[in-house]
């Protein structure tokens, strides 16, 4: 499994430490250093049935310095995904890419699909 994450991120460090408790390997990408590119990200989106909004770190700085919350419905769902692309810091974290895609931590969501 390939967890993706942003080190200083608080909820990245509390999934990191869910998955070591519970024993699941799993190897990690900074997303700032490697970010996400469009492939993967158009990979991701279609196997994890999620919305792309869902993709989006809707909390975070850069979308809201950009304007996202009145531009993103404007936008088509490929020039969503070219602007996540962009930019680690758009794209909401942790991620963790398995057989299933988790969107951002939520302990017991993980423990469902995971454990």
């Amino acid at each position: 499994m390939l967890l993706i994450e942003y080190p200083k991120c608080s909820t990245c460090q509390k999934a990191k430490k869910w998955l070591e408790a519970n024993k699941i390997s799993f190897e990690d990408r900074h997303i700032v250093e490697n970010r996400p590119t469009e492939e993967e990200l158009k990979e991701w989106i279609e196997k994890s049935g999620y919305p792309v909004k869902r993709f989006f770190n809707t909390s975070g700085m850069k979308y809201r310095d950009l304007g996202l919350k009145e531009k993103l419905p404007q936008m088509s769902q490929e020039e969503q995904i070219k602007l996540l692309a962009t930019d680690g810091m758009l794209v909401k974290r942790p991620l963790l890419i398995g057989e299933k895609i988790l969107v951002g931590f939520r302990e017991k969501e993980w423990g469902e699909t995971l454990l």
